[in-house]
């Protein structure tokens, strides 16, 4: 069955290259970014696995871990961290989970359940993934993005989608298209114009009785 926002997360256990986990334990109390690859030593997924070693600590100070995923035993994701971090400048601190059995990939519908995993896969063959999902604490998929093979991965706007998920989930407000943290955001409309008054005391902007924009809350 396809996976969908708001399902629980998959639980699985994998070895990594910071030992084993159990993904849910793994998670805790924080939110995390699973991002997976479709074979080690390839060029784009390189270039993103050095951005993602650069910002980790934009994500560690959202309370939120990293981890990674390749088709590849663990011990292929330690030669590639070499080339990484001298093409790139950053070495990944973050755990890369090996997935040689395609066990996760199969899991989280990034690939076929009947696929054969063998040392002979190319990385067109798992084109695929090449997939992001956000989980919050709760364990439930937040977000789902899949990106061509040829296409880098905007990291910036993870964080800005996790900024926007944090602070909707925190007040009774969405956020409008392109927003960035500390523009106006949108009071959702299940909230009626006298709770507003109560939630927002600095004021709001009714467009239409459906859209009503105030300040980013603190």
């Amino acid at each position: 069955m396809s996976l969908r926002i708001n399902d629980v997360a998959p639980d699985f256990t994998a070895a990594t290259t910071q030992g084993p986990i159990r993904f849910h334990e793994w998670i805790g109390d924080h939110w995390a970014i699973l991002f997976s690859h479709p074979k080690d030593f390839t060029p784009v997924c390189t270039t993103e696995l050095g951005y993602m070693a650069r910002i980790e600590p934009e994500f560690t100070r959202r309370n939120a871990k990293l981890i990674g995923l390749s088709v590849d035993p663990v011990d292929r994701h330690e030669q590639w961290a070499h080339d990484i971090e001298e093409t790139q400048g950053h070495r990944p601190r973050y755990p890369m989970i090996g997935d040689a059995d395609l066990k996760v990939a199969k899991l989280y519908n990034m690939l076929p359940a009947d696929e054969v995993a063998s040392d002979g896969r190319t990385a067109a063959g798992n084109a695929t993934v090449r997939s992001v999902f956000i989980i919050g604490p709760d364990k439930k998929i937040k977000l789902m993005l899949t990106y061509p093979m040829t296409t880098g991965r905007n990291f910036d706007e993870i964080l800005r989608v996790l900024d926007s998920m944090q602070l909707t989930a925190a007040h009774k407000v969405a956020t409008p298209v392109n927003w960035k943290p500390g523009d106006d955001v949108i009071i959702v409309p299940s909230v009626s114009d006298d709770d507003a008054r109560k939630l927002f005391p600095g004021g709001f902007k009714t467009h239409k009785p459906y859209l009503r924009t105030t300040k980013q809350p603190r």
